[in-house]
């Protein structure tokens, strides 16, 4: 008789991953619409609330739908535990607070979702320093390292120039630091098919749920991954005491049923990003490429090391500034003009104007966001139509 093995393939553990038993044989997963939960006497809730006995209490402190929910994404991350939450900001807040004070210091890359950036600039209010820097630079992270830096946060590919950064000689720079600083790396872009920061030192990994995991332009939601002990945090104090930041079990459901196809999605993105990659390189219209599989692509080298494959995002900047930025998204016929990703449809937006408008003239420049850059979230549609989509419209640049 032959053994199962231990260690499963990735899209074996998307579907099966998760578990749930409900009484009854249910093969989906049993949405758990309620805000309470009974306890069998007045000891046993002392103890779920003194957190001395596992059970749930209070949906906003965890439900079982949301809770097989977090297990499979902690299983794909490779995480002891899982927090999910009701958007992506929602698991970058509930992971940043509970770790911080007044008095601490917290690096970030330069170039981060606009209000991942927001938030992080609004955070100073508390007398919390940040500086943003080149991460793709690892003497710049040695340079501004500070003995009171807590928290590093990156994301790699970063939003939406695709920086790549490395993971494993930022997590070794933040242990050589202190024990104390931790590395928080937002995976959303590759998702946990492509690079797993978590194996590569980083001590939290966040994610937009809303966009590839969930794949279907229909829930917004976020996760947080890590320790068993950091996720206690993320979720009794990040979440319950300071964002409130709880998905419904319905949207959990949702997510669960799409990450099934995480991986047969991805292999399609993925596929289809490098056919336009190519068709795009050398057009007349285009100044530049954006894309961590073009060999001349900076830090690409880092990016063939720590990710499977190189993602289904795409950036290009096209000649004649905002004005042709605009001539292309304003005639695409099949790609749609919409901020997100991650979706089935391919979703064309400028992030100057729309997701990275919290950033100032200068500071768009610093973190290398051009004028007409435009960012382009790879769908599955067929390449060729999307090639068709693209090129026509570039062609109404003069």
């Amino acid at each position: 008789m032959t053994d199962i093995k231990k260690e499963r393939g990735f899209a074996t553990n998307t579907i099966h991953k998760g578990s749930y038993k409900d009484g009854f044989g249910s093969l989906g997963l049993p949405i758990y619409q309620t805000s309470t939960f009974i306890f069998d006497n007045a000891e046993q809730g002392g103890r779920r609330f003194a957190l001395e006995e596992g059970g749930y209490i209070y949906s906003r402190l965890g439900n079982p739908t949301n809770n097989a929910l977090e297990e499979k994404l902690a299983a794909l991350e490779g995480a002891e535990a899982a927090v999910s939450t009701s958007s992506g900001m929602g698991a970058i807040t509930s992971s940043i607070w509970p770790f911080i004070k007044a008095g601490d210091h917290i690096l970030a890359c330069k170039t981060l979702y606009g209000c991942t950036f927001a938030f992080l600039n609004e955070i100073k209010k508390f007398n919390v320093d940040v500086d943003f820097i080149d991460m793709t630079d690892i003497n710049e992270l040695k340079k501004s390292v500070k003995d009171n830096t807590r928290i590093i946060y990156l994301e790699t590919p970063a939003n939406p120039t695709l920086d790549i950064i490395d993971i494993k000689a930022v997590a070794n720079l933040a242990k050589q630091n202190s024990s104390d600083t931790l590395v928080i790396v937002d995976n959303t872009f590759a998702t946990p098919y492509l690079q797993n920061p978590l194996k590569l030192g980083a001590d939290i990994v966040v994610h937009s749920a809303t966009k590839y995991l969930n794949g279907h332009g229909d829930v917004v939601a976020g996760f947080s991954a890590g320790s068993k002990e950091l996720m206690t945090q993320v979720r009794f104090v990040g979440q319950k005491d300071f964002t409130g930041s709880v998905l419904s079990a319905h949207d959990a459901f949702l997510i669960f049923r799409g990450m099934k196809t995480l991986e047969v999605r991805m292999k399609k993105h993925v596929e289809n990003a490098k056919k336009i990659v190519e068709a795009l390189k050398g057009n007349k219209n285009i100044e530049k490429i954006y894309y961590p599989g073009l060999s001349d692509f900076k830090n690409h080298d880092i990016a063939k090391k720590q990710m499977k494959d190189f993602g289904a995002m795409i950036a290009f900047e096209v000649k004649g500034g905002i004005e042709s930025g605009r001539i292309v998204m304003n005639n695409v016929k099949l790609c749609s003009l919409a901020v997100s990703l991650g979706d089935c449809e391919t979703l064309i937006e400028h992030p100057a104007s729309m997701t990275h408008s919290t950033y100032t003239e200068e500071e768009l420049k610093e973190a290398g966001i051009a004028p007409g850059l435009i960012r382009l979230s790879v769908g599955l549609e067929d390449s060729e139509d999307i090639i068709e989509d693209l090129l026509q419209a570039l062609d109404k640049i003069k």
